[in-house]
């Protein structure tokens, strides 16, 4: 079996140093089920490869199977895929042969081990239960463009149909470590199969692995299930012990940090002018369906639930508790049918792709991006407006040099504690026109709240159409 991963961030061959592999060296290194390779197709300063080359051997994989009861019939235990596609086998690969590079590791290249370069990682024969549907559904949140090439079980044959085997190639801009990370995690996954006994030390490495990502991951469970071998104790352990890496309780001191703010602008009464015009602007669009990302409490999606042109709406926040406050805010358990069927309160992030987010005619994203440091920004402008891509987009921020106006607020202080920036008009502006003329959109921007003749308004609104 094989895996490839390619670079061309400049010079290409320090992916060496990341990997602690020489590109001028063949290495090999003896594993409890054959023999791992590592080698380098190509090593320029342009574009670097590295191949990990697994020899699975399956007489000594059932000679090492101590104490356990055989699988399947006899000759099964011999003759099998697992000398030949990608499996949990090359999972243990990545952990042994790639260990440092996998825990983030550089003592040669620090700041590179950090850095976010183009990544391209090649499978030639991965089983996948499930099919290509379900290998996007797990690779697509994570920002990764996907190639997939499926097979037959026999060209001479192909009534027979397609097998469960893809040639998939993956598409980034990543963290090494996260490559190597979601790869060891998703590819038993895909398989949904392992050569080991699955305990609670799995729990261990899923949580070591994925605390990262997987909370956020519309699949969560899926994942945790199957790369727990639908062992349901371990998966309920598990999948507590990601809800509590994803919220220690930053939900409390979050409402600490809106109210603070919410009094801030209260005397202006900026948050009733802002969400006014947003539904305003949604309305003279005619747009039906709507997603709120980033919703909170839910209190745009109450002011357009007043409003029956808009059928469908769709609320999405990484909060559970958010999401629990906008639920008794909407009181969901006490409207009426006709009224309950058009809102919907999902959890899930805005930095990874979801499926979910596609086919609106409008989302809205207020007060939101100004909390996302520089890459989850970067992230979310591809989940928005590249793959999402909804017909009309409507972004609200803090302008900056109003805060002047605002008394009690020290200089050179945020409106909220948890602001990563806040922008002055051209800033925003600056950073609207480049998003939009990557993808195709033209925006306008409009005032919210009373416009200062020096400092302008309050809140600034972009409102990106196709």
């Amino acid at each position: 079996m094989l895996l490839t991963i390619s670079t061309t961030y400049r010079p290409a061959t320090d992916l060496g140093f990341l990997l602690y592999k020489h590109p001028g060296q063949l290495q090999s290194f003896e594993l409890s089920f054959g023999t791992a390779h590592v080698f380098y197709p190509e090593a320029s300063e342009e574009r670097c490869s590295v191949a990990l080359l697994l020899e699975v051997d399956p007489i000594e994989l059932v000679r090492g199977r101590k104490g356990r009861a055989p699988e399947g019939f006899a000759l099964e235990q011999y003759v099998n895929d697992r000398p030949y596609v990608a499996s949990s086998f090359m999972s243990v690969a990545i952990a042994e042969v790639f260990g440092s590079a996998l825990a983030g590791k550089s003592k040669e290249r620090p700041d590179l081990a950090e850095t976010k370069i183009p990544l391209r990682a090649e499978v030639p024969c991965l089983p996948c239960r499930g099919g290509e549907p379900f290998l996007r559904r797990l690779f697509e949140p994570l920002g990764y463009e996907v190639h997939a090439t499926p097979h037959q079980l026999d060209a001479h044959f192909p009534e027979w149909g397609r097998s469960p085997y893809l040639s998939v190639t993956l598409n980034t801009t990543a963290r090494l470590r996260d490559l190597l990370a979601h790869l060891y995690v998703l590819i038993p996954v895909m398989d949904d199969d392992k050569h080991y006994w699955v305990g609670d030390d799995e729990v261990e490495k899923l949580l070591r692995h994925a605390k990262s990502w997987l909370p956020s991951h519309p699949e969560r469970e899926l994942i945790t299930n199957r790369y727990l071998l639908h062992k349901h104790t371990l998966t309920r352990v598990a999948l507590a012990r990601l809800a509590e890496e994803d919220a220690p309780d930053p939900d409390a001191l979050e409402e600490s940090h809106c109210a603070e703010e919410e009094a801030l602008e209260e005397r202006i009464s900026l948050n009733e002018q802002r969400l006014g015009q947003v539904v305003a602007v949604l309305r003279k669009a005619q747009a039906r369906r709507v997603i709120d990302l980033g919703c909170g409490e839910g209190k745009l999606l109450k002011a357009l639930l007043e409003h029956k042109e808009f059928v469908e709406l769709l609320g999405l926040d990484v909060s559970f508790r958010a999401l629990e406050t906008a639920h008794k805010r909407l009181r969901l358990d006490k409207l009426p049918e006709r009224v309950r069927e058009r809102i919907k309160l999902i959890q899930g992030s805005l930095t990874y792709r979801d499926s979910r987010m596609a086919g609106f005619d409008a989302a809205t994203c207020i007060e939101v991006v100004e909390h996302m440091d520089q890459p989850r920004l970067q992230a979310f402008e591809r989940v928005l407006f590249e793959f999402a891509h909804p017909r009309m987009i409507v972004i609200t921020t803090p302008n900056s040099e109003y805060n002047s106006k605002f008394e009690g607020l020290p200089a050179g202080r945020f409106r909220h504690k948890d602001h990563r920036f806040e922008w002055t008009r051209s800033q925003f502006q600056s950073w609207c026109n480049h998003v939009a003329l990557q993808n195709g959109y033209v925006v306008t921007f409009l005032p919210v709240g009373a416009e200062d003749p020096v400092v302008g308004p309050p809140t600034q609104m972009g409102v990106f159409t196709l």
